[in-house]
């Protein structure tokens, strides 16, 4: 019986070759985008695990935010090896001659460093040569901003380095970090002699060694780990960054999964409705076969035989073509990897694992539709107008519907391995379906409720196409709308973050932060403020803190109280405080009350705490903090928690102490002021930097060059995942106007038999695609409005903001997309003679 049904699923399928592989197109660049990003992860890990030690640079790294003190260096240097080391901070450059300053991140090196890998250079020799003398190596992005070459000079704080040569990669650095801040490398011993490193910089301080291959380098460091705590030192090795890394980057690339894997739910909805008209046309000849003796589960196994087939050769299609996609991966990733040359190798399980998804996803989608074969009767032979009817749903219906469900909570729990996350990844995707399918319905009904009975024929035959027997119309509002969505959403929120940064540039908002200014400096800065017709809108004490106990519990013993839900940056982190008897514009009490006294009336010292630390911290009011401020112990309590909006350009911070405490304690300063244009920053920065070379300046117009750098290439990334979601949307919408081809001929003859002509039935086509173009996007914007308020909202806190323009784009983009597409596919409808059609149909 199984050789019957084999051969009569191949005479069946080889008149409905084309109509089959159509509806396994669906899938193909869903298990395309799988397979690539599968592949990609698998070649990366790889890649780091081979240049683990290039990544790290060495086998062991030492790093401190604070002296070590010379016990505890010294205990690092009876560790053995070769070692290096560096100094690594903020600060401005200044190139003379080229009327350019720039904040940078200078790395003052001392010994071999890196032992592993290279820093790459132009010219290459410099990467060497650049330790003999005072010489430097500068990031090729400022070389190229301020038309600077080798043999040119650059000013760090007191001292003027030459120019050796320009850096284009550093050992474990991703390339989007010169984005940032461009890197500057220098000898350290030049660096010591200078200005730069004051009380209160903040200056990573690196150890580096290089140890035989066979130490033990785990067991070496493990006996210093307590005393490395004591100074807030960390330690890394090659395993550990092997760990982090692989970390890091499996939560980017099962975010991407994800993404592909939404593309490939598009492409079964697709599946799903393909099936339905190809098994509604199917099952006259279901009938016969019935009459001839075959049961209804033998003619359900025949179409589920065929099905399987071109699932089968659909997800080996998608699979070959992500294993090409996978080799522009590393391209498209490239400025977010810290590993330049990732292999392109074909990785057979990712294959192996793409096929049997486009199996399982096809045949289930494919189910909703093909288990009503099991129950057509034989009575449609006799009578075409029968139809089967059952008091109840079949129950095999919800059973199929119960393990989709599964099966995409389970992929998401695979991705990522979480059960909330998969649980919230189930959640969204079927409240997008929902709310799409709802919308989508809404606007048929519309369609229906206030169809336009007074307009031409032609519009009014267009209109009713929407809602015709075996439309297209729910399908794909909901695959191309949630396509749109996806891209215009990414689109509205980059345009929302770069329109913030640009209004806190206006009015009298101020546009540029003065830090590292030491207590010495701050009149005589302010004075040069003052003098270039700038206005001094606030000076700001800083003074560097840490925890050291919070309700008389060691900051040691909270972080081994995994249960109590504290998060480890809280306890740990250097706090950055000021003091102050007045809140600020972008402060608002969230509990509590603001207190502005020393002490209060029991000699209790009351703090101010922002709620992000408090939330890490469990805090709440009343709290008792003991904080150690440069070696003074100060027990304080929480008078209030504060909502701190930190998006702002101003001098935010987690902990506000009150007047009176601090003031004696080691500080430095911050200036904020407001320039008028570019060429005053220009010129005021020059002047700054020649007077005071150990201040740092941050300017929003150069901040504004960043954040647009870093969202452009933050959202090109998401924009071709998301581009699988588009196409897929567009095969959707190929595949459902072929597949519905014929029964447009039967109507195109209907009408052509009653006096239409080729133009009225080629317009009533290009209605009906415009319509469902227009309704597709206009559901996938009205979508990506509400999913960019709720970012704008409640992840960024910003307003939000209509973005109209970029808006009406996409709307007509699309939409023509739509037209141009269906238009094409509907060709063979007015070539088709009315005599051959009314032929086959006798």
């Amino acid at each position: 019986m199984f050789n019957w049904l084999i051969k009569m699923a191949w005479r069946d399928s080889r008149r409905n070759k084309s109509r089959l592989l159509l509806f396994v197109s669906s899938i193909i660049l869903g298990i395309a985008a799988l397979v690539a990003i599968d592949s990609f992860s698998i070649n990366l890990q790889q890649s780091i695990n081979n240049e683990a030690k290039s990544l790290v640079g060495a086998d062991l790294v030492v790093s401190s935010l604070q002296p070590l003190g010379a016990d505890n260096e010294k205990m690092l240097d009876s560790l053995g090896g070769e070692q290096a080391r560096e100094l690594s901070f903020g600060s401005m450059v200044l190139f003379p001659g080229h009327e350019g300053t720039r904040f940078a991140n200078i790395k003052a090196i001392r010994g071999n460093f890196p032992f592993y890998g290279k820093i790459v250079t132009v010219p290459e020799s410099s990467a060497s040569s650049f330790r003999n003398g005072r010489k430097a190596l500068v990031d090729k992005t400022i070389m190229l901003q301020f038309n600077v070459a080798v043999g040119d000079s650059i000013k760090i704080g007191e001292q003027m380095f030459l120019i050796e040569g320009s850096v284009t990669s550093i050992p474990g650095q991703a390339g989007i970090a010169s984005a940032v801040a461009p890197t500057v490398i220098v000898p350290l011993e030049y660096i010591e002699s200078s200005d730069l490193v004051q009380k209160g910089s903040r200056v990573n301080r690196n150890f580096y060694f290089k140890f035989e291959d066979t130490k033990d380098i785990e067991a070496t460091v493990k006996p210093l780990e307590a005393r490395l705590k004591t100074v807030k030192a960390d330690y890394e090795t090659v395993e550990k960054r092997k760990k982090t890394l692989g970390t890091a980057f499996a939560n980017l690339t099962d975010f991407l999964g994800l993404v592909g894997f939404v593309a490939l739910l598009l492409g079964c909805i697709g599946v799903a409705s393909a099936v339905h008209i190809y098994i509604k046309d199917k099952k006259p000849i279901v009938a016969v076969l019935r009459t001839l003796g075959a049961s209804g589960r033998q003619s359900f196994l025949m179409y589920l035989i065929q099905i399987c087939g071109m699932a089968i050769i659909g997800s080996i299609i998608g699979a070959a073509l992500g294993c090409a996609i996978q080799v522009a991966l590393p391209i498209v990733l490239k400025d977010f990897l810290p590993v330049q040359n990732i292999s392109n190798d074909i990785s057979w399980g990712a294959v192996a694992r793409g096929i049997v998804t486009g199996l399982i996803v096809s045949l289930l989608f494919a189910l909703l539709s093909l288990i009503s074969i099991r129950n057509v009767s034989p009575l449609r032979v006799l009578r075409a107008s029968f139809e089967e009817k059952s008091g109840v749903r079949d129950y095999l219906q919800w059973l199929v519907y119960t393990i989709i469900i599964l099966f995409v909570g389970s992929f998401a729990f695979l991705q990522l391995k979480s059960v909330k996350g998969a649980v919230a990844f189930l959640v969204v995707i079927i409240a997008m379906m929902v709310i799409l399918s709802a919308v989508a319905s809404g606007l048929l009904w519309l369609v229906r409720r206030f169809f336009p009975v007074r307009w031409s024929y032609v519009w009014r035959q267009g209109i009713s196409n929407l809602y015709r027997p075996n439309n297209q119309t729910l399908i794909l509002l909901t695959s191309i709308g949630l396509g749109t969505a996806l891209v215009t959403t990414l689109f509205f929120t980059q345009d929302l973050l770069l329109r913030q940064v640009q209004l806190s540039g206006t009015g009298n908002q101020p546009n540029m932060i003065l830090f590292d200014i030491q207590s010495s400096q701050k009149d005589s800065v302010a004075n040069i403020v003052e003098a270039n017709g700038m206005d001094v809108i606030q000076r700001v004490p800083i003074v560097t803190t840490r925890l050291e106990a919070m309700n008389g519990v060691p900051v040691a013993e909270l972080l081994k109280d995994s249960m109590a839900g504290r998060e480890d940056w809280a306890l740990e982190r250097e706090y950055r405080c000021t003091y102050r008897d007045t809140m600020i514009e972008t402060e608002t009490i969230q509990d509590g009350e603001f207190l502005n006294k020393s002490k209060g009336n029991d000699g209790v010292i009351y703090i101010s705490l922002a709620e992000r630390p408090a939330n890490a911290l469990k805090a709440k009011v009343g709290t008792k903090l003991l904080f150690n401020v440069q070696g003074v112990m100060m027990e304080t309590v929480v008078s209030d928690i504060r909502l701190v909006n930190f998006n702002r350009i101003q001098t935010n911070f987690f902990v506000v102490f009150p007047k009176g405490i601090l003031e004696k304690a080691p500080q430095f300063h911050v200036i904020v002021t407001r320039t008028k244009d570019a060429a005053q920053s220009a010129t005021f920065q020059q002047k700054l930097v020649a007077a005071f070379s150990n201040i740092s300046v941050v300017d929003l117009t150069q901040i504004l060059k960043t954040v647009d750098s870093v969202l452009g290439k933050v959202s090109f990334v998401i924009r071709f995942m998301a581009m699988f979601s588009i196409l897929t949307g567009l095969l959707v919408l190929i595949s459902s106007v072929a597949l519905s081809k014929y029964q447009r001929v039967q109507e195109s003859v209907l009408l052509r038999t009653i006096g239409a002509s080729r133009r009225q039935i080629l317009s009533i086509n290009a209605i009906e695609y415009i319509m469902l173009g227009a309704m597709a996007v206009f559901t996938g914007i009205v979508f990506s409005f509400g999913g960019t308020w709720l970012l704008a909202r409640f992840v960024f806190h910003i307003p939000f903001i209509v973005s109209w323009l970029p808006s009406l784009y996409i709307f007509l983009g699309i939409t023509s997309l739509t037209l141009i597409i269906g238009l094409f596919n509907s060709r063979e409808v007015l070539s088709k003679p009315p005599l051959e059609v009314l032929r086959n149909d006798g």
